[in-house]
């Protein structure tokens, strides 16, 4: 772990607190002293965390909800999905610019903004148009001839920064990993529960993405090790006004991870085989085989939707370029933090045991 300082009089607002990064956020700064604010559109309760109700997409919500509330400190790690690119702008920069305005009245020192490596891909409907930069990804590449929400949040948290006198870090991470349910971008959950229904029908776990994906170098994002990061940017005047990548510090490729997950769950491993297999189409029709799986096993959830998301994991695994990022901007101004990807896993899959979450 790792901070500059303890928590003490300080009040941070967790936007999107119960999604994947938001709860490790909560997790890390209850347990460091903090007073946490945490935000959500259902007012989830949140251990540690005094949970605010609010709708991002709401001027007017959100001034009712935080009228009272003096945070220091904003990490915002909220999203929310629309059909196409030019939507995910005009919603996402609003959410984050609602709720920039309704913090207007506090003493804000700094916002962190939570973003990925579509910076440096685009967004879903447009990878690799435009010119891609090399790999490994570094934060100076210039943003590529493409629409994409996360350039105009960018430009939102400027100018609430210029206009409001806070200073600001973005946060780019690949692929996050941790605990949440009813994410919309859950890897971790998926491909547990992939593997969990694979065991069931005594069927192999099945690679589903490319061959490139299969055998290129590529990273991860332990949602903890996004929450060290975020904390810290926001404590270390050095790290301030940054932009930074953050992924766990180790490189895998999935040919060598796949069969170590596999073993996790004590299924068959198969790798890529000329053609894609994506979770889409082999896990079709599981909605009741999951159903009668967790009242077999009294499950948490029932509802195979909330757990899972196949489309995320294809996307992702189905890319066909290399991803990963570099860290060193990061380590040179003074984070040291790192997983290890196969540990985060497996670590993971534990807690998702314990919670009754897989059998």
């Amino acid at each position: 772990m790792q901070h500059s300082e303890t928590g003490q009089g300080h009040t941070a607002l967790v936007v999107g607190a119960s999604g994947i990064a938001g709860s490790a956020l909560v997790n890390l700064l209850a347990g460091t002293g903090w007073d946490v604010l945490a935000l959500t559109r259902s007012g989830a309760v949140l251990p540690g965390a005094r949970s605010i109700a609010a709708d991002l997409g709401s001027p007017e919500s959100l001034a009712a909800a935080l009228a009272g509330e003096r945070p220091t400190h904003v990490f915002f790690t909220a999203w929310s999905r629309q059909d196409t690119e030019q939507d995910n702008i005009r919603v996402n920069a609003a959410l984050l610019r609602n709720l920039l305005g309704a913090v207007a009245h506090s003493p804000v020192r700094h916002v962190a903004l939570m973003t990925g490596l579509k910076h440096y891909l685009g967004p879903f409907e447009a990878y690799g148009e435009g010119e891609m930069p090399d790999t490994p990804f570094h934060e100076e590449e210039p943003r590529l001839p493409v629409a994409n929400f996360y350039y105009n949040q960018e430009d939102e948290l400027w100018t609430a920064a210029e206009r409001q006198g806070f200073t600001w870090s973005v946060h780019r991470a690949h692929t996050v990993i941790g605990h949440a349910v009813g994410n919309a971008m859950n890897m971790g959950l998926t491909l547990a529960v992939q593997a969990s229904l694979c065991k069931e029908l005594g069927r192999p776990f099945i690679f589903p993405g490319s061959e490139t994906q299969w055998n290129s170098l590529t990273d991860m994002t332990d949602s903890g090790l996004l929450a060290e990061h975020m904390v810290w940017a926001a404590t270390d005047d050095g790290a301030a006004n940054q932009a930074y990548n953050v992924v766990n510090g180790d490189v895998f490729r999935w040919r060598w991870m796949w069969p170590r997950l596999a073993a996790y769950f004590g299924v068959e491993p198969v790798g890529f085989e000329g053609e894609p297999r994506p979770l889409e189409i082999q896990m079709q029709g599981m909605e009741q085989t999951w159903a009668d799986l967790a009242a077999r096993n009294v499950l948490a959830e029932p509802d195979l939707g909330r757990v899972s998301s196949w489309w995320h994991t294809d996307g992702d695994l189905g890319r066909i370029i290399e991803v990963l990022a570099d860290m060193s901007k990061s380590r040179v101004a003074g984070f040291t933090g790192y997983r290890r990807t196969l540990d985060s896993f497996t670590d993971l899959f534990d807690r998702f045991r314990a919670d009754r979450l897989i059998p």
